[in-house]
C-alpha cells in the first residue's frame, strides 16, 4: 500500500478517535442533540473523514472501504448543505457506520 494512502487512512482512525474522545462514555442521543459545539466537532471530524476518504479514492480507487463513495457524499452535505442535516441521521452514523468504519480501517492498516 502507498505510503500517501497509508496516512490518510491513519488521519481516519484519528477523526474517529477523537469523536470517541468527544462522546466520552456517553453515548446518548440527548445529550447530542443539546449540545451544539459537540455536534460540530463530530461534523467537522465527518469532513475530514470524507475528505481523506475522497483522496485515497483518487489515488487508487480499488482500495477497499464499504460504502465510500457515501462517506463523501457525507463530507459534500456536511460542507455544502449544512442547512439540510438530519442529526438523527447523524447519530445513526456516529453510533452505526463509524465503528464499523474503524474496523475496516484497522484492517486496511494491517495489511
Amino acid at each position: 500500500m502507498q505510503r500517501e494512502i497509508k496516512k490518510y487512512l491513519f488521519d481516519i482512525i484519528e477523526s474517529i478517535d477523537s469523536i470517541e474522545e468527544y462522546l466520552g462514555g456517553k453515548r446518548d442521543f440527548n445529550l447530542y442533540l443539546a449540545n451544539k459545539l459537540l455536534r460540530r466537532a463530530i461534523e467537522r471530524e465527518l469532513e475530514i473523514i470524507g475528505e481523506a476518504t475522497s483522496r485515497i479514492l483518487k489515488i487508487d480507487s480499488s482500495v477497499s472501504i464499504e460504502d465510500a463513495r457515501r462517506i463523501v457524499d457525507l463530507r459534500n452535505l456536511v460542507i455544502h448543505g449544512y442547512d439540510k442535516i438530519d442529526d438523527v441521521i447523524m447519530w445513526g452514523i456516529i453510533s452505526k457506520d463509524i465503528p464499523n468504519l474503524k474496523d475496516q480501517v484497522q484492517q486496511l492498516l494491517s495489511e
